[in-house]
């Protein structure tokens, strides 16, 4: 076999002939193949399968062909080699660039012209050795695949399974619900002190004046977005699928946006629901929408490295959409992409004062924005029941947030990445007789269905209010119980039954 491959390589570099189909197809397999196994979870969709396999191969092989063709049928047919040579390294370069940064880069894209056409003139007799090179590279970038996409779709789903028939409970009361989700935004409980130490007083204030419940010391399970989101909609924890190499969790973006207890709980008694963002974040993958209503179209995100932009005004879509199916009782889940958390790289951060810095200004702006959202929608709902609920913490306190991979028992370190606000208005201000049972966010919804369905036997299925954490650094890799269902400090690694 070994024989035979070199063989077929010494014949082709021998050979006089160019071969374009075969050198469009090494340009664009190895960026290909480096994207999926970069970013599995964001292109894992048939429409990203589909784009790629088009983008990245299909066009490349007919511009080549068509370049090549045109060349060798005029006086510049001399220059066959020259064209494929500069064809070949600059879309290999720039599917790379297109992958890695986001946006046009016009200075990158113009240094991948340059290195193209010097290639195309200079080096061309080592095109063929090039495209070998872009083989090798797309076979290894192939074998790290292989095993991402294993593990990923051996995953079990049996966690997702609920332990009763919360499915079918039926809702005694029928309110418009709210679920307005400001990212990373820490609680009152925690915000005055620790790495915080921040009077956030005047938006407190406003809260209870408009009648809000607020729930000191209430947190997030998970550390992410994702991760702690999909908790929340599958009321489950998932541990991380037990993966130490990523908090990404595998379909997660699924799991919030296409199918889960609560869409199906909702659309059970009758509810409209609506999916309300300033950013295609959840939306990266192109997950079939199990909202009956988004605000932002699939067409509007790039397939390649879209990037989080914050464009999308919500205001305008919330306003319309409460006046929408005005005969159903209606769902919204609003996401605030705001005050955030600090930044995820050491090579893109600032200093840990000047993050905090940073952080506290996008807060200041995050409670104007959750002002006007609660004027509206009180304008506009008075009966409504309205739950801000953030999805982890600010890291503020750290560098970055890849610092928090490394263990540690500092408290207010571990209570920066998991203190979350929760502050709910209950319709009429009528609590439930089990307030207190709100502490973390993978029972919220589970709770909230007790109080619409006047069902309390579905709280004895709550799960722990514990909280947990990917290490790779300081200790043995894996998952570990940062903080227990009694709210004391915790490392107790996670062990999968």
């Amino acid at each position: 076999m070994i024989s035979r491959v070199r063989k077929l390589v010494k014949n082709y570099i021998n050979s006089d002939k160019q071969y374009p189909t075969l050198i469009a197809v090494a340009s664009g397999l190895y960026p290909l193949l480096y994207c999926y196994s970069r970013n599995f979870s964001l292109v894992n969709s048939f429409e990203h399968f589909l784009f790629f396999i088009v983008a990245f191969i299909v066009l490349p092989i007919g511009v080549f062909n068509a370049g090549y063709w045109i060349v060798k049928r005029t006086k510049l047919k001399r220059y066959g080699k020259n064209t494929l040579a500069f064809l070949n390294v600059f879309t290999f370069l720039y599917l790379i660039k297109s992958i890695t940064f986001f946006g046009l880069h016009l200075k990158k894209t113009l240094l991948v012209i340059i290195v193209a056409i010097l290639f195309g003139i200079f080096l061309k007799k080592h095109l063929k050795k090039l495209v070998l090179f872009q083989y090798l590279l797309s076979f290894v970038a192939l074998l790290n695949l292989i095993p991402i996409i294993y593990t990923n779709l051996k995953i079990s789903n049996e966690w997702q399974n609920q332990p009763d028939h919360i499915i079918d409970a039926e809702f005694k009361t029928k309110p418009n619900v709210y679920v307005i989700q400001p990212d990373g935004y820490v609680n009152f409980s925690e915000i005055d002190k620790g790495f915080y130490n921040f009077d956030n007083g005047n938006f407190k204030t406003f809260l209870k004046s408009e009648g809000f419940t607020l729930y000191p010391n209430f947190r997030s399970n998970y550390s992410t977005t994702l991760s702690s989101n999909s908790s929340a909609f599958m009321m489950k924890h998932h541990y991380y699928n037990n993966k130490v190499s990523s908090f990404e969790i595998y379909n997660g973006r699924d799991m919030i946006v296409s199918e889960n207890p609560v869409l199906d709980i909702f659309k059970n008694n009758g509810y409209k629901t609506h999916f309300i963002t300033e950013t295609g974040y959840m939306l990266f993958n192109r997950p079939h929408m199990g909202f009956d209503y988004c605000n932002i179209d699939y067409a509007d995100i790039p397939f390649v490295n879209p990037g989080i932009t914050t464009s999308v005004d919500i205001k305008l879509s919330l306003k319309t959409a409460i006046n929408n199916d005005s005969n159903s009782p209606k769902f919204f889940f609003l996401q605030i992409l705001k005050p955030w958390h600090i930044n995820s790289r050491k090579m893109k951060t600032s200093d840990k004062v000047i993050e905090k810095e940073k952080w506290i200004e996008s807060l200041k702006e995050a409670n104007v924005k959750l002002t006007e959202i609660i004027h509206l929608i009180k304008q506009q709902d008075s009966e409504a029941l309205i739950v801000i609920m953030s999805d982890h913490g600010g890291y503020v306190g750290m560098n970055y947030t890849d610092e928090s991979e490394e263990k540690s028992q500092d408290r207010d370190m571990i209570y920066s990445i998991f203190s979350s606000q929760l502050a709910i208005y209950w319709p009429q201000e009528i609590e439930p007789n089990f307030n207190v049972k709100f502490k973390s966010s993978v029972n919220t919804f589970r709770l909230l269905f007790s109080y619409l369905s006047k069902d309390e036997t579905y709280l004895k299925h709550l799960q722990p209010d514990e909280s947990y954490m990917v290490l790779k650094k300081g200790t043995t890799p894996g998952i570990y119980k940062y903080i227990d269902a009694k709210d004391e400090m915790s490392l107790e690694k996670y062990l999968e039954e």
